[in-house]
């Protein structure tokens, strides 16, 4: 079973890259965030005609998550995230499919700090830590996925130097990340490719590309269930050159499931 995640940067925008990657490499299971799209605008018509099913959680002009499947209708359990009635981003989808429980998730820029977005990133990121200790310890098989917007190491960024004060890695938001895989999470990629560059998001602007300048913010963190069943996992960084296509690049496992 292949598992995707992709922060498409606006689903009907992006749409041809979309189902030209979809039919590319055939993922079972898609978790995709920044929508941009109010929940009837979702061209649902059209992943359909690609083989999928969908479910999702829309916005106007921000946010919103979706989750496609080869493998029949997802099933919801969540539409948001636990913890704050009051907000009413769509960032957090919580399906079950084929025996797993998949969290497609869009954490908080949290930029410019200090202000409101970075103190909304970090409440964020605690009632996402409550949530996902509470998965993590059901013994079932679970699987966090997407844009996290934490860079968790040096090695996630092609110049650390750079971002010492931004959001995206400062050392409270990496101390967040880490105590999440301290509750028994595993960071997929860096479980495999513990040294590798990896880079999963290229800036449109100062040719962050073609310079491989990149960072690697989308993430797999897998409960103890699933990490026996990793096989393979890796980045689908071509896309990014594709025209029109979005500023992050896919991300994908394989399980033996």
């Amino acid at each position: 079973m292949k598992i995707a995640t992709y922060n498409v940067n606006g689903v009907n925008g992006r749409l041809p890259v979309l189902l030209r990657w979809l039919e590319t490499t055939k993922p079972d299971i898609v978790c995709l965030q920044e929508l941009k799209a109010p929940q009837e605008k979702f061209p649902v018509e059209a992943i359909n005609a690609a083989g999928y099913e969908a479910v999702w959680r829309g916005q106007k002009s921000w946010n919103g998550v979706a989750v496609l499947s080869r493998r029949g209708t997802p099933e919801i359990s969540r539409d948001r995230l636990p913890g704050d009635e009051n907000d009413a981003a769509s960032r957090y989808l919580e399906v079950k499919i084929n025996g797993l429980i998949v969290a497609c998730l869009y954490l908080p820029n949290g930029n410019p700090v200090p202000g409101p977005k970075f103190d909304y990133k970090m409440q964020w990121f605690e009632r996402l830590d409550a949530h996902a200790e509470m998965l993590v310890t059901t013994g079932k098989k679970v699987i966090l996925a997407g844009d996290f917007n934490v860079m968790p190491t040096e090695k996630d960024v092609y110049k650390p130097e750079k971002f010492l004060k931004d959001a995206l890695f400062l050392p409270e938001v990496r101390e967040a990340f880490h105590h999440l895989l301290q509750q028994g999470w595993t960071d997929a990629l860096r479980y495999l490719y513990p040294e590798e560059t990896i880079y999963t998001f290229y800036d449109y602007f100062r040719n962050a590309y073609q310079r491989d300048a990149g960072l690697r913010i989308d993430h797999f963190l897998l409960s103890g269930e699933v990490l026996p069943h990793l096989k393979n996992a890796g980045v689908d960084k071509e896309v990014r050159g594709w025209e029109k296509t979005s500023d992050h690049v896919p991300v994908w496992i394989e399980l033996d499931i």
